[in-house]
């Protein structure tokens, strides 16, 4: 059967915050979570979507516990500004779900330069992480990367991460989704060196039916073809967004989830079914190519650790 929510004990004295909470997983999580006692802060792009996850919130867990701050993940700017609207809204942080994304997007460059979903991605929750580190740390709290199944179709290009040279939507996703393992367990193994209480714990939600799938190619120059492709996939492979979240939960809150493990779905290609951990392939176990891919997010954004 795998893990469930049922495993979710009372969250009253846990506060959580999730990138890109007003729809899909996050959403789907946050209302998980909210019904267990937690309070919740999710991130959004757009306060109108925000106020409308509340409700949507509240309307399924009447009691809930829930705030929002606005965040663009791929503007340094602004992941400052929620990283001290977070501070200030929350006393502790226990969990910080790394879950906000895009996918095969057509080439954007942020102010900054940076691929677009590289940006959001893996550098956004890179520098987010880090301004939120000192309040994780103090309530020995957990970094949750959302990683993907899309990770076994990536490569780490260290000589063009920031995709200058050439540039294709489906290999930059998974691209920066192989970056969000492979971050995940390099975070962990650099947090346990200097006896950090923070752990990291990366999962993924299987092939689950949200938004994911056509914000990106629905923009302007995006794939026609995949627009296609995830109409007829989403309606007849995808499991929904509310088990999709059950692996974010997990790595969130669950008291046996193990530092520097992986959990989502493991049945069906890891696309659905039961969850636990979950398939993880060779190339994000490469520490050589992990530590690299960590030098280089520093030289783009700034140090993960200032102390």
């Amino acid at each position: 059967m795998g893990w469930t929510p049922d495993r979710v004990p009372r969250l009253a004295d846990k506060t959580i915050a999730i990138t890109g909470g007003n729809s899909g997983l996050g959403l789907e999580a946050a209302k998980i979570l909210t019904a267990r006692g937690a309070r919740v802060v999710i991130t959004s792009r757009s306060p109108d979507k925000a106020r409308a996850a509340l409700q949507t919130i509240k309307d399924a867990v009447p009691e809930a516990d829930i705030d929002f701050v606005l965040l663009d993940l791929s503007e340094a700017d602004s992941v400052a500004s929620a990283a001290a609207a977070i501070r200030e809204k929350c006393p502790r942080l226990d969990a910080l779900i790394n879950n906000a994304g895009v996918m095969q997007t057509p080439e954007i460059r942020t102010s900054e330069g940076f691929e677009l979903q590289l940006a959001t991605n893996h550098l956004g929750h890179f520098r987010l992480n880090s301004l939120l580190l000192p309040l994780l740390e103090a309530s020995g709290g957990r970094i949750v990367p959302v990683s993907s199944i899309a990770h076994k179709f990536g490569a780490i290009a260290l000589d063009d991460l920031n995709a200058e040279k050439s540039y294709d939507p489906t290999v930059a996703y998974s691209q920066s989704k192989l970056a969000n393992l492979m971050y995940s367990f390099e975070l962990q193994r650099r947090l346990s060196a200097r006896d950090s209480q923070v752990t990291s714990i990366a999962c993924h939600p299987g092939y689950s039916a949200t938004n994911l799938q056509s914000a990106g190619v629905g923009l302007e120059g995006g794939s026609t073809f995949f627009r296609w492709v995830y109409k007829v996939t989403n309606a007849v492979m995808a499991q929904s967004a509310t088990k999709g979240a059950y692996p974010l939960v997990l790595a969130a809150v669950d008291a046996a989830a193990k530092p520097g493990a992986y959990y989502g779905p493991t049945g069906m290609g890891q696309t659905r079914g039961a969850v636990g951990e979950s398939f993880v392939d060779k190339r994000a176990r490469d520490e050589a190519v992990a530590a690299k891919l960590w030098e280089k997010t520093e030289a783009m954004v700034g140090p993960f650790f200032t102390d």
